[in-house]
């Protein structure tokens, strides 16, 4: 039968064959965070150095209606 230690080097393989059509999503994915995150860490350190701002910043995203 199989030691610890192989069954420990044979789930690797597989991870790590699974792994690799995947992979490039994932990279994909972190690069996009990391964007997300650095445009965020920007847009404070603006904010914190204008002071009060006069305009509200602007967010795209959908409009909805407002119910009356």
């Amino acid at each position: 039968m199989f030691g610890i230690g192989e069954l420990t080097i044979l789930l690797l393989v597989i991870v790590a064959v699974l792994a690799v059509k995947r992979l490039p999503d994932l990279t994909r994915s972190a690069g996009k965070a990391a964007r997300i995150l650095k445009s965020e860490k920007r847009a404070l350190r603006d904010e914190d150095g204008d002071g009060p701002r006069s305009s509200p910043r602007v967010i795209r995203g959908e409009t909805t209606e407002r119910d009356s």
